[in-house]
């Protein structure tokens, strides 16, 4: 059964046809901006498809869904023209079958509970650290949703300081709009925040700035004082989640994995440190391949396509 995956990420889209599980075929286009023309995904994917017709379609996108699983309901300073927009009748008009639309770290976390780092761990928490704080639930083996489709996958947007910024949100002080690169490249082109002059100069050639480029230049005092505050304010929203959710496993994804080596440890400690005193401290995992997780989740749920999904019920 060949199975087509579209994972609309916040900066580049990816787009995978499988064959039940295997992944047969990948590949990505840029999504300047956050935004993105859906014609050119399209024609991607078809190349890929080479004439096949899809048995099963699913769409990845970095917001919420909304309950019927068919469209973009919010995202913050994303794909603004996708608001509500019915992905699943677009789906069907260009591949000859509807898509299930899922939120992008919820498709992730299925893939790491369906054969990836958190496989066979029913319940188990998400946070993606790149662009943004992503995140995702799941108790008893079944994604955590809410009555009204946010449950779980806002942690992000926990308040760590209530005399912080706005965020596109509309709260003030989250953990994205503090410790993300967009974050970063915010308060580094406001002035708001000191930076060192081998991260200056590159922040002027490049224009943007990473969690690596922090890590490379940590040697800088103030370099190394942003990176401890953002290892905090991780390790924050992951105590949030440990307390919400009780998790077995954290599973720690995105962007920040290039330099998992420095800031991995530290964000463990933290979070051990912090935790509720009976609180279960729970094992951290790193995705082997990170950039695959979230087609490898869309597979799964485009192999079981009803509306509530059960993550044993997709094995």
């Amino acid at each position: 059964m060949t199975h087509l995956a579209i994972d609309l990420g916040g900066t580049a889209v990816k787009v995978g046809v499988f064959d039940g599980r295997r992944l047969v075929d990948s590949g990505e286009l840029p999504a300047a901006d956050g935004r993105l023309v859906l014609e050119h995904v399209a024609v991607a994917a078809e190349g890929m498809l080479r004439g096949t017709r899809p048995d099963g379609v699913a769409i990845a996108v970095p917001g919420i869904v909304d309950p019927d699983a068919r469209r973009l309901v919010a995202a913050h300073g994303k794909y603004a023209e996708l608001h509500g927009v019915d992905l699943a009748a677009w789906s069907a008009t260009r591949f000859g079958a509807q898509a299930v639309v899922e939120n992008d770290a919820r498709a992730a976390l299925i893939g790491e509970m369906t054969g990836g780092s958190a496989h066979d761990v029913p319940d188990a928490v998400l946070i993606a650290l790149g662009t943004g704080i992503g995140t995702a639930a799941a108790l008893d083996g079944r994604l955590i949703r809410g009555a009204h489709g946010h449950a779980g996958v806002l942690s992000g947007h926990v308040t760590v300081d209530l005399d912080g910024p706005r965020c596109p949100c509309g709260n003030l002080g989250c953990g994205e709009a503090l410790a993300s690169t967009w974050a970063l490249g915010e308060a580094v082109g406001h002035g708001t925040v000191a930076i060192g002059p081998e991260l200056a100069r590159r922040f002027g050639s490049a224009g943007e700035l990473g969690i690596r480029d922090l890590v490379e230049t940590r040697l800088e005092p103030e370099s190394a004082a942003i990176l401890e505050r953002f290892v905090r304010i991780w390790g924050a929203v992951i105590v949030s989640q440990c307390h919400a959710f009780d998790p077995t496993v954290v599973v720690v994804t995105g962007g920040v994995l290039r330099s998992r080596e420095v800031v991995l440890p530290a964000v463990v400690d933290y979070v051990h440190e912090h935790l509720w005193s009976s609180s279960f401290r729970p094992t951290f995992v790193t995705p082997e391949e990170p950039s695959l997780s979230v087609l490898r989740g869309l597979a799964v749920i485009a192999l079981d396509s009803a509306p509530a999904r059960d993550i044993h019920d997709a094995r």
